[in-house]
């Protein structure tokens, strides 16, 4: 499809963009350092089956921290206590092995830094040049890290992240409680603007919180799944929605509408 058959992103009073894997790479980070500290307490622990790529799809992608951990070790019958957000990455708590994830992948941003996806850039500046307000809603904790590695976070006069979730008692992805607060933080109403996510949790909950049109970037979940939890139109990058009187025509194509 052209991008002459896609919505026009600034005709809506807002867009509101998740952060890993549609604005910035750092979904790819979040999954390595996923990876690097499951398949250790796996094997400490003699829990099998053995941690997967979908796992991280189907348990945590888009999820707060401590509810993806808990999720997980769900899916693999094992309990352990929640504890506190305040416990050491050494405690076998949910929070403790979340505390534990959060090591890694800080070691891994500062490693290898980020960098905003192109056709990311390219859409908010065609959104700022047409004065249409733009916010973060992201899961993660590391949100204002990430966003100013990458230098967008001047961009975003609101960040709905994992810190503010959990302070506000927020519930998580796919919940529709972090699209709509960060809706009226920007001061828009759901049902007049646009939602951008990759995650199948993050879909779910923009479509819960009744956004007008729900954006699925996808990014490795597969265009039939992002459909089936709600997205109204599937793409491949963000380059796809960016004007020719903006930018330069691109070969980004839609899966499907």
């Amino acid at each position: 499809m052209t991008v002459d058959a896609l919505p026009d992103l600034t005709s809506f009073d807002a867009v509101l963009f998740d952060l890993d894997g549609v604005l910035t790479p750092t979904a790819e980070v979040h999954m390595h350092a996923w990876q690097a500290m499951f398949e250790e307490l796996f094997t400490a622990w003699d829990i099998t089956p053995a941690y997967t790529e979908r796992d991280y799809f189907d348990y945590l992608d888009g999820k707060k921290r401590y509810d993806g951990v808990a999720s997980l070790l769900r899916s693999r019958d094992v309990e352990v206590p929640w504890g506190d957000p305040a416990d050491p990455p050494t405690a076998d708590t949910v929070c403790g092995i979340g505390n534990r994830k959060n090591v890694v992948f800080s070691r891994l941003l500062r490693a290898e830094g980020i960098v905003a996806y192109p056709g990311s850039v390219a859409l908010l500046d065609q959104l700022d040049a047409a004065g249409t307000p733009t916010a973060v809603v992201s899961s993660s904790k590391n949100a204002e890290e990430v966003l100013q590695s990458a230098g967008l976070r001047e961009r975003f006069p609101v960040v709905m992240d994992g810190v503010i979730a959990e302070r506000d008692h927020l519930a998580s992805k796919p919940a529709p409680d972090v699209f709509v607060e960060a809706a009226r933080m920007l001061g828009v109403d759901p049902a007049r603007s646009a939602a951008v996510e990759d995650a199948i949790s993050g879909v779910q909950s923009a479509a819960a919180g009744g956004f007008a049109l729900v954006i699925g970037v996808d990014r490795g979940t597969g265009p039939d799944e992002l459909r089936r939890a709600g997205a109204h139109v599937v793409v491949n990058d963000l380059a796809a929605f960016v004007r020719p009187e903006s930018s330069a025509p691109t070969e980004a194509q839609e899966h499907s509408a």
